[in-house]
């Protein structure tokens, strides 16, 4: 007699918020690495006597290969998967964050943490986000987008306080560390929780040759310009001036640097919930207006920031932190929902493209920064300047065209064509 129970159903290869949950945990480890590098600067000056010039061409090669790892990533991982991926990241910044701690020369901190972590924290970045909601959600990318991209802010600025009191406590090389053991602690959650979606064929050419060719379809359209401008200037309003050049301004007015980090927290927290609000926006309005409606405000912000800045952490002041974190990476999911919208299932590489000009916006404006400052001695000309440039955003995001939906017509009815071997049909009967 033969055996009648039910065959078991395939194993699934998990939901959609489990993989979210492990994307956002790879996000987040890889979000705190960011925040580190600002804060080894004076005990690598103190420890070992490194000028800080030295100190900042490696967070300088950070963030550019940070920049230029994010479209290759997005291509690997329709090759190699979202999982392995993302486990390789973390082994990466692990790898970078526990050699650093034997660190006895510039050159290494160059390839310790420009390179290595520069790598895996390229791999985790928006791309990663973006990759997770293209796959995985439909409805929801939207709000999707905002927590994974707000899971990165996390990582940056939650654990800004506790570093800097594992480093004023046990020193720089324990908060190093710590990181790499972090990372190594997330590695076997994000290996159980990422999945992709369903078994597909790996694409025939490899990661690099696709996210070159798909850069060079992209870089035919205007809209790819267009997103890419406005995400230069992005970076240039954020990483560039405000995490660069804010603290070291708020002290030239008199202001402490505990105090002006604090109001850098501040306005990480609140950009936790701004993301996740643009996100939930995004699903429900039209990107480009709330873009525009982003760096319109953004622009005010920065322009009011000079006459805001006194010696003291005064109400205005906190509520321009309030504000400016509210906005602060707001842009990213209408920007994705962007590049979905017109490059499909080529929208995450699109946007590594578009990441990477971010991180070039950012770079030449905190270089450019520095120079003002020198020049002037205030750094009053970079934010009025920042705000000009977040002005023309504004003006650039109302431009993007979307793309016309297809239309599909649908087919006349047939008309039966009568035989000639059949009468034609009988009148009705009255």
């Amino acid at each position: 007699m033969k055996n009648s129970s039910p065959r078991p159903h395939p194993r699934k290869p998990g939901s959609p918020w489990t993989v979210a949950a492990g994307a956002a945990l790879a996000i987040v480890t890889a979000g705190a690495f960011s925040t580190l590098a600002g804060l080894l600067v004076g005990p690598l000056h103190e420890d070992l006597g490194w000028s800080r010039a030295s100190v900042g061409l490696g967070s300088l090669v950070n963030m550019v290969v940070y920049g230029a790892t994010a479209p290759f990533a997005a291509a690997l991982m329709d090759r190699l998967g979202m999982r392995r991926v993302a486990v390789g990241a973390l082994c990466l910044v692990a790898a970078g964050a526990g050699l650093a701690t034997t660190m006895t020369a510039p050159w290494q901190f160059v390839l310790y943490w420009g390179v290595l972590v520069g790598l895996g924290t390229g791999a985790t970045a928006t791309t990663f986000a973006a990759t997770v909601t293209e796959r995985w959600f439909v409805a929801r990318r939207g709000l999707v987008t905002g927590l994974l991209t707000a899971a990165s802010v996390v990582g940056q600025f939650v654990f800004l306080p506790v570093l800097s009191w594992v480093i004023d406590a046990y020193a720089w090389r324990a908060a190093a560390a710590a990181l790499a053991l972090a990372a190594a602690g997330a590695l076997p959650v994000v290996w159980a929780a990422v999945r992709d979606p369903r078994k597909e064929p790996a694409p025939r050419e490899d990661a690099a040759r696709r996210a070159l060719r798909t850069l060079a379809r992209a870089a035919r359209t205007g809209p790819f310009w267009l997103l890419a401008g406005t995400f230069a200037v992005c970076g240039a309003s954020t990483n560039g001036v405000m995490w660069t050049h804010f603290a070291p301004a708020a002290h030239d007015h008199g202001m402490p640097v505990t105090a002006a980090a604090s109001l850098l927290s501040l306005i990480g927290i609140f950009n936790v919930a701004g993301t996740v609000a643009s996100g939930w926006l995004t699903d429900r309005a039209d990107p480009r207006r709330l873009l525009a409606v982003y760096y319109a405000l953004r622009a005010l912000t920065l322009l009011a920031l000079p006459l805001l800045l006194t010696s003291a952490v005064d109400a205005p002041l906190v509520a321009f932190t309030v504000v400016f974190g509210l906005l602060d990476v707001a842009t990213v999911p209408p920007t994705i929902a962007l590049c979905r919208a017109h490059y499909g299932a080529d929208a995450p590489v699109v946007f590594g493209w578009v990441s990477a000009a971010h991180q070039v916006g950012a770079g030449a404006v905190a270089f450019a920064g520095g120079m003002t400052r020198d020049a002037f001695g205030s750094y009053d000309p970079v934010w009025v300047g920042a705000g000009a440039l977040c002005a023309g955003a504004a003006l650039l995001a109302l431009t993007v065209r979307m793309p016309r939906a297809r239309r599909v017509t649908p087919p006349a009815p047939a008309t039966p064509r009568r035989s000639r071997a059949l009468p034609a049909s009988p009148p009705p009967c009255r």
